[in-house]
């Protein structure tokens, strides 16, 4: 299993993007993020670093693995 990177809410928004999501809106320091066919909304806070708790949690909720959001 790789490490989790840190990296900022910016880059976690591009790779996302790369793997299906489009930001919905933005409300405040968070992108709400959906995939059609997905009934999960990610939040994702524009940090300059997100928590590794933070990120895990919204590769999970996105249905993917580490490894696979590392490759993107």
């Amino acid at each position: 299993m790789t490490a989790l990177p840190v990296i900022s809410g910016v880059e976690a928004v591009r790779k996302l993007e790369r793997a299906g999501w489009i930001a919905a809106r933005r409300k405040g320091s968070h992108v709400m993020m959906i995939r059609p066919g997905s009934t999960a909304t990610l939040s994702i806070p524009q940090h300059r670093e997100l928590d590794r708790g933070t990120l895990r949690a919204l590769i999970r909720a996105a249905a993917m693995t580490v490894d696979e959001f590392v490759e993107l």
